[in-house]
């Protein structure tokens, strides 16, 4: 091929390359493409190529422009729809992890209270079988208004629950361990007979058969219950503020704000260009000035949250508490055991009632040959896998609910450094490409967008505000709850 030829070839391809470039920037191609791929509106609403007049709201400038009026209302849309959709992915993983373990320390908790009350069961079937068919209702209810207080469903109070147990206990344990004699008589339901039990209930608490014990557990299981309980309350709180802020509604500010950053740029075919870090920050701020004021609450309530966890499974252990129910009934009746003599003659003084049956201890005690309970018992008793379980969600709750005490706080830097802030040469700052945002960038909060150069903030949302008072109302009251 000849030098002639050679020059000429590349002389057509250069202004075949010049053609296409000028084609290229009197085109809207790359507009339309991005317009289809995310998904924002009907391809037949982006020009072929820019217009000069075009009556825009939000991307004016005074070159061409490949967007139109309809466009732009695409672009509102779109904004609102992705920012959205954003802010709900990062709050998801929060959401499930408090709502997740609301269920699992619930669950834990009635697992534990169905163990104890299989636990407590066999003590009467093993060693007290002469009371088992009688004391069985008054366990299940004893078990039952345990369930339903850390749950938080109907009036119930611990300490009534217990001590009326006990008071069911007495005179089942006098007329037929201390005074077995006495148990027949009981049987046959006469009027005489159903006034010494009904007198023997009601002076429980007085006669005192059971020494210092039915107190002392009614003290550490409600203790331990009660954070348990106000533990659950404020799971309940956390999984309503999750869910009130996901329906949080931007402004029209905030989203002419973000129509400016994310799509003005491709009204002048620049695609590509991506949010200066600094005026993302300030639309982000702008845009969730609102949200912004739950920081502070929410790392007091996140705090509230490892307080109450380990108070359930550390300091006031609602495990250990349950647990012992069996140990500290089986020690009341003991000690009504040993006391036997007195206790019968003070209840004949109380109750007017006097015994043929012998009031000696006698022969009263379990049988020699009873084997004391395993050392494990959660080998021995249905449900005992749960027994450990509760130290296990303390752990793993406080190490993840750790992670997110600033969660309101970072929102805004966490959308710009996964979706828009990016550090390159050049960067978009809402009017023009620039190697740097130069304007201030504000802090978070409603106060501090009094300075915002790119979304005015000109109320505070009533709805986010309700979740603010509601949150530091929670956070003051809990240790009265607690008490």
């Amino acid at each position: 091929m000849s030098r002639v030829n050679v020059s000429w070839i590349i002389a057509v391809l250069a202004v075949e390359l010049a053609t296409l470039s000028a084609a290229r920037a009197h085109s809207c191609h790359e507009v339309k493409t991005a317009f289809q791929v995310r998904q924002i509106g009907q391809l037949k609403w982006v020009p072929e190529t820019p217009a000069t007049d075009v009556d825009l709201s939000v991307c004016k400038h005074a070159g061409p422009s490949c967007c139109t009026r309809r466009m732009e209302d695409s672009y509102r849309a779109a904004v609102l729809r992705d920012t959205t959709q954003s802010i709900r992915s990062y709050s998801f993983e929060l959401k499930y992890l408090i709502s997740a373990h609301a269920i699992a320390f619930q669950d834990t908790f009635q697992s534990l209270i169905s163990f104890s009350q299989n636990h407590l069961t066999s003590l009467f079937e093993t060693t007290y079988s002469s009371l088992m068919s009688s004391i069985s209702p008054h366990i299940v209810c004893l078990f039952t208004d345990l369930s339903r207080f850390l749950q938080g469903t109907g009036n119930v109070s611990v300490e009534a629950a217990v001590h009326c147990f006990f008071d069911s206990l007495f005179p089942l344990v006098h007329t037929r361990i201390v005074n077995p004699g006495m148990a027949a008589s009981i049987d046959a339901d006469t009027s005489d007979d159903n006034q010494l039990g009904d007198c023997l209930r009601m002076t429980r608490q007085d006669v005192n058969p059971f020494g210092t014990y039915p107190k002392a557990m009614a003290n550490e299981l409600a203790e331990a219950m009660r954070a348990g309980r106000v533990l659950s309350l404020a799971l309940g709180v956390g999984s309503e503020v999750m869910n009130i802020t996901d329906t949080a509604e931007l402004s029209k500010e905030c989203t002419r704000a973000l129509v400016r950053m994310q799509y003005c740029s491709h009204c002048r075919g620049l695609t590509l260009i991506r949010a200066c870090s600094g005026y993302c920050l300030n639309v982000m701020r702008g845009c969730l000035a609102s949200l912004s004021e739950l920081h502070n609450p929410w790392r007091q309530y996140v705090t509230v949250l490892q307080d109450l966890s380990h108070m359930v499974a550390g300091a006031h252990n609602l495990e250990l508490a349950l647990l012992g129910i069996r140990g500290q009934v089986e020690e009341a009746i003991l000690y009504a055991q040993l006391n036997g003599p007195r206790l019968t003659a003070t209840v004949d003084k109380v109750c007017g009632h006097s015994s043929n049956a012998s009031s000696s201890t006698e022969g009263t005690f379990p049988p020699a040959s009873v084997t004391p309970p395993p050392a494990n018992i959660s080998q021995d008793v249905p449900g005992g896998d749960t027994i450990g379980m509760l130290a296990h969600l303390h752990r793993e709750f406080t190490a993840y609910i750790s992670r997110y005490k600033s969660f309101f706080g970072i929102l805004p830097e966490t959308l710009c450094e996964a979706e828009m802030g990016v550090d390159e040469l050049t960067c978009w700052s809402g009017n023009n490409v620039v190697k740097s945002y130069n304007r201030r960038t504000v802090g978070n909060g409603v106060r501090a967008q009094e300075k915002n150069p790119e979304v005015r903030v000109r109320s505070v949302d009533p709805v986010l505000m309700d979740v603010k008072n509601k949150l530091e109302l929670f956070n003051m009251v809990r240790n009265i709850m607690i008490r």
